[in-house]
């Protein structure tokens, strides 16, 4: 029999990564990748390959968000912002330098348009607001808000949802739930500013280190300043 199809985003991190797993338990799947010059741009794009190669996925879409970076005002797109290290980066408003501003929007914009087009039910994100940064496209009111956004703003025949399954889990649950299901945390990458070796220093790999170790899992990523 079947399965319906479904979008996933797939940054080539850890959440993302999971949070395809899940969805492919239920679904066939079309992955997404999205570079928006980021700081690590090139790295991310290749662990999103050779996921999707580990997963033998052919429905595949690489799309580029250059504009992001000539906006600016995040310390992953605009290189004269210092990426914070020994401490989780916290900016104006309790908000990460990390941040890029509104990011999350244009990223579900694409997913969604090429659902519409591939005929795919679901759209899946992973988004997490529990034990993470604090970004605030990362909260479940936000996914409400786009859920409704997307029946406004797609054929009425058209039925796309928007899913979340890790927004809630902490960090180390996110990497149990990846072990259940064989998610190949081995190939993910996490790392805010290099792309040879994770730095061990930027607020996502201390979230990733201290995931791992909560889980009582070694991490398989090799690490400079661990």
């Amino acid at each position: 029999m079947s399965r319906d199809l479904a979008v996933a985003l797939l940054s080539g991190g850890m959440d993302s990564c999971v949070c395809a797993a899940i969805a492919a338990q239920e679904h066939e799947l079309a992955l997404l990748h999205v570079s928006y010059g980021q700081r690590t741009a090139a790295r991310e794009r290749r662990a999103f390959q050779e996921i999707a190669d580990f997963w033998g996925v052919e429905r595949r879409l690489e799309c580029r968000l250059d504009h992001l970076r000539q906006i600016g005002g995040s310390s992953l797109t605009d290189l004269n912002l210092p990426v914070v290290k020994d401490g989780l980066d916290k900016g104006p408003g309790g908000i990460p330098t990390s941040y890029v501003p509104f990011r999350n929007a244009h990223l579900i914009a694409i997913a969604v348009s090429w659902a519409e087009v591939i005929g795919a039910r679901w759209v899946y994100i992973g988004a997490v607001e529990a034990d993470s940064s604090g970004y605030p496209d990362c909260r479940p009111s936000y996914y409400e808000a786009f859920n409704r956004l997307i029946e406004l703003g797609t054929r009425p025949e058209t039925n796309i949802r928007l899913v979340t399954p890790v927004i809630e889990m902490s960090k180390a649950e996110i990497i149990r739930r990846g072990l259940e299901f064989g998610a190949p945390l081995h190939l993910t990458w996490s790392c805010y500013e290099r792309e040879d070796r994770a730095c061990g220093r930027c607020d996502s790999c201390l979230l990733r280190w201290r995931a791992f170790e909560q889980a009582g899992v070694a991490d398989p990523v090799p690490y400079v300043a661990r």
